[in-house]
């Protein structure tokens, strides 16, 4: 059975905190290559990894990995801020 396609966010967080895919491959346990793969969603991460990456950016696993494409971020904040007034 083909696996399904794993979206993510790592890129953009990635870019916001001004962070490269060597340190954050360093911090996570895996070569700065596969930082690559994931971020051009040519490989999707096991459990394990998913969960490091959440852990090193502070998210939920589900706000950095989809199944289904993820909103850009900017529209995810403005649908917040509807929801908070």
């Amino acid at each position: 059975m083909k696996g399904r396609k794993i979206y993510n966010r790592i890129a953009v967080l990635r870019q916001e905190r001004e962070i490269s895919r060597k340190d954050l491959a360093e911090a996570v346990g895996v070569n700065f290559q596969t930082v690559g793969y994931l971020e051009r969603e040519d490989y999707n991460p096991s459990l394990d990894l998913a969960f490091r990456i959440s852990e090193y950016f502070g998210f939920p696993v589900e706000f950095i990995f989809s199944v289904e494409p993820l909103k850009p971020m900017s529209e995810v904040l403005q649908e917040q801020q509807k929801r908070d007034r």
